[in-house]
């Protein structure tokens, strides 16, 4: 949560405040970030820190308007902004002045075995992502191919964890100069969409630390991914959005992630 609110007061900007509200003391940049962020917690009810939490449409959340603080808003995907879409469908919004730039596929990307590309790349989007006011990415995806069968193998980072982790480092670090939370997803053991929503992942722990978890490691330890996206599939019977071994051993204990967690 503490990610969530930190990006959302560095895009904050004067116009986000009304003129008789004045903008409060903790978004002064010469403070720590996170000294800022832990007064921010302080000043927030449960109802508005709940509220943060809480999507308010298909890509946003809203924000606390007495603290200054802007709503949310997000944006698909690994490989391209996607074109606005309305309040709460999937349906095109059809603005007559909208337009994106579709990227190659992120397997695609991983082919060329070259992180300077992929910094720009990610340099590109996150350029992109800001221009349209989003504060977050919902990518990249770094699931390891296991099928292949798997209708999202197109935008993952290929079958090989030592490549997915050295190229999504650069991606990650291209997205966030531009002041742009990097969503990596799916974390983890996300690796075929068929039954996604019920399947149980069975596999041993060499298996899971050696093929499926190195490049979510290098995404966080390396590449200081602002958030993580949980997955939808079963890992040791819980989901992947609230799996105590994935979520608070692995990624919080062993891995000191310390951003925001968004469910799929």
């Amino acid at each position: 949560m503490k990610k969530l609110i930190l990006s959302g007061m560095l895009a904050l900007s004067v116009g986000a405040v009304s003129q008789a509200q004045p903008i409060p003391v903790y978004l002064d940049d010469s403070k720590p970030i996170e000294e800022r962020v832990e007064d921010a917690l302080t000043r927030m009810t449960l109802e508005e820190k709940i509220g943060m939490v809480h999507a308010q449409s298909k890509f946003s959340s809203p924000g606390v308007a007495r603290l200054g603080i802007p709503e949310v808003w997000t944006t698909d995907g690994p490989h391209g902004i996607r074109s606005e879409v309305l309040w709460d469908e999937w349906e095109q919004a059809g603005w007559t002045n909208d337009s994106c730039v579709a990227f190659p596929a992120l397997t695609c990307l991983a082919a060329s075995w070259d992180p300077e590309i992929s910094l720009l790349y990610g340099q590109s989007i996150g350029e992109e992502a800001r221009y349209r006011n989003k504060l977050m990415l919902l990518g990249p995806g770094i699931n390891i191919y296991r099928t292949p069968l798997n209708g999202r193998n197109f935008e993952y980072m290929g079958e090989d964890p030592y490549l997915a982790g050295r190229m999504v480092v650069p991606y990650i670090q291209g997205v966030q100069q531009n002041g742009v939370a990097a969503c990596v997803k799916h974390y983890a053991l996300n690796n075929q969409e068929e039954n996604r929503h019920t399947t149980n992942v069975i596999v041993d722990d060499r298996a899971l630390y050696e093929i499926y978890l190195p490049a979510f490691k290098a995404a966080v330890q390396e590449g200081n991914a602002w958030a993580m996206m949980g997955s939808y599939n079963l890992y040791k019977n819980q989901q992947g959005c609230h799996n105590q071994y994935l979520l608070n051993d692995i990624l919080k204990g062993e891995w000191g992630f310390d951003g925001v967690v968004v469910s799929d």
